[in-house]
């Protein structure tokens, strides 16, 4: 055990990340691996392995747990946002599908492509899909 917790933070240069972020981190996601923390102006982005999912959790600059977020796919979401995708999909593929949860709530992101634009729809705690970004193709 030993040996995997400080291979997951070797990636971390000293006094780069706040101690309280790596130690929160380290608590919150026992068992993780490769672990490859990112600094961002306002904060802390760490990849890493979980059961063997890719992930990655935000924290901010005093070290508190901000959100983690993981793709998944179209399967794993709950039955009501499957139903209402599938009234917005007519000629459309999905792109890219993930999930984020804080302390308070769970969105959803997908993006689906048609051959003229890409439309990126978000969720939050399940309720209907709205458009949260439209990106036109040239």
């Amino acid at each position: 055990m030993t040996l995997v917790v400080s291979t997951s933070f070797a990636s971390i240069e000293p006094g780069t990340v706040s101690n309280q972020a790596v130690n929160t981190f380290k608590s919150e996601f026992v068992g993780a691996t490769s672990a490859t923390w990112t600094i961002n102006k306002d904060f802390y982005q760490v990849a890493f392995t979980m059961d063997g999912q890719q992930m990655f959790a935000y924290y901010n600059k005093s070290g508190e747990f901000l959100a983690v977020s993981q793709n998944i796919s179209s399967v794993e979401l709950p039955n009501s946002l499957k139903k209402g995708l599938k009234k917005v999909m007519s000629n459309c593929w999905i792109t890219d599908l993930f999930e984020i949860t804080n302390n308070d709530q769970i969105s959803w992101y997908v993006t689906i492509e048609s051959a003229d634009e890409k439309v990126v729809l978000k969720s939050d705690n399940g309720g209907k899909w709205k458009v949260f970004q439209t990106i036109e193709k040239i």
